[in-house]
């Protein structure tokens, strides 16, 4: 009898640790509301204040119908300026000019057309174009958005104390009213990464949180006024790639693929506009590191040269790649950079990325990877496959980046 006691005991021991490993293991619930970084298409960048709800039709119509929610496009997020005040219960409330129809029935429209919608606030009374602000009405305006039928909240840090501490405070308020609201809402963090949100944005309920300052549709700051540039942005990426998984992101800030230096916000701070190749590496390098996609470019009357690079399937496969790990680079001397990413399926993404303003010949062997192999090599943007070979050489021109999969029998790292 003794010894049955004994064994039950024992089996209800082992049962208690198991559990113990799960929980402890188990991702935060929240992470599942961004299994993959969200893609779709951010109204700031293009459009400003200027917003309303005929233009976020205009682009969800353009969205379901021209490629881009086929190709994992699915969110339209609706940035600063659609706020119209608090009502007499102190509900926030959409301007009623811009938005006449109200929120509900323009998530209504957006979700008919296959799509997702997002909308934004900030951890202040304010926000940072001066609109209302969830400071101190986050559970209720958490409430108002999920009647709204709202699947993502962008949730700002204009006008709030320069406190880590505070900071994590204010988005865990709202990360718990968004998962008590009734409605399953992502949260992106836009603390603009100095506050180290790295640290304390995913148990903040943060799905992905911004490491930068605002990227400015430039190659990289050379006037030094604030702006930040697509080479500014991926040396702030590259130590902090451990942080990014399933669920919790690095948020590099907007896709400016296409803007052309046509003005708007990205314009400002030495924002001059970049070249194609300079928009195509952003791409690369956005989806090496598997930060979430934001278009911001003009969508409704855009050229084939954006298409191309904002609607590459193989490099969107990388970004979307169900293990989730960032790139971290490779520690290889030479002007260039080299970038690798675990895949699934026992592969890898390869890139090269030449960050000088000269062409740069480089060979090296493809070693680097992990093991002695000969590797197969199929370039996602020239759609071509080599033969097995151990190593890589080739010239890249200034500000250019190749990206490869890569598949050996046994890749070890």
């Amino acid at each position: 009898m003794l010894y049955q006691v004994s064994k039950i005991q024992k089996r209800f021991l082992s049962i208690l640790v198991l559990l113990a490993i799960v929980l402890n293991t188990k991702a935060t619930p929240r992470d599942s509301l961004a299994p993959t970084p969200p893609m779709g298409f951010m109204t700031w960048n293009k459009y400003e204040e200027n917003i309303n709800e005929q233009l976020i039709r205009q682009i969800a119509d353009k969205m379901a119908t021209d490629g881009y929610a086929a190709a994992g496009y699915k969110y339209i997020f609706i940035d600063d300026a659609w706020q119209g005040g608090r009502d007499k219960r102190n509900n926030i409330i959409p301007d009623p000019k811009k938005f006449p129809s109200g929120m509900k029935a323009l998530a209504d429209y957006v979700h008919s057309r296959g799509l997702l919608l997002g909308i934004y606030s900030d951890a202040a009374q304010l926000t940072c174009a001066g609109y209302t602000g969830s400071y101190d009405f986050e559970e209720q305006d958490a409430k108002t958005f999920a009647e709204w039928g709202i699947d993502y909240l962008k949730y700002d840090y204009c006008h709030a104390p320069s406190d880590s501490a505070v900071a994590h405070k204010r988005y865990k308020k709202m990360g718990d009213a968004l998962q008590y609201s009734g409605r399953k809402m992502a949260l992106g963090i836009c603390e603009w990464g100095q506050l180290n949100p790295e640290k304390w944005a995913r148990q903040a309920g943060g799905s992905l949180w911004r490491i930068s300052y605002d990227v400015r549709d430039m190659w990289k700051d050379i006037v030094k006024q604030g702006g930040m540039g697509i080479l500014d942005i991926i040396n702030v990426a590259e130590p902090l790639y451990t942080y990014a998984g399933p669920g919790h992101w690095l948020d590099m800030d907007m896709l400016i693929v296409g803007l052309d230096g046509k003005g708007g916000p990205s314009s400002d701070l030495g924002g001059i506009g970049c070249s194609y190749t300079e928009y195509q590496t952003q791409m690369s390098m956005w989806c090496m590191f598997a930060s979430p996609l934001a278009m911001s470019h003009d969508i409704l009357n855009e050229n084939e040269a954006t298409r191309r690079i904002l609607l590459n399937k193989e490099i969107i496969a990388i970004n979307q790649d169900a293990l989730g790990d960032a790139a971290r680079r490779i520690n290889y001397p030479g002007t260039c950079r080299i970038y690798l990413r675990k895949l699934s399926g026992n592969r890898q993404a390869l890139a090269i990325m030449n960050p000088s303003d000269k062409p740069q010949r480089l060979q090296f062997p493809l070693s680097i990877i992990g093991k002695e192999a000969q590797y197969t090599l199929k370039d996602v943007w020239e759609h071509t496959t080599t033969r097995p070979q151990k190593t890589w050489k080739g010239t890249l021109q200034p500000h250019e980046t190749k990206v490869f999969i890569v598949k050996a029998p046994q890749i070890t790292i």
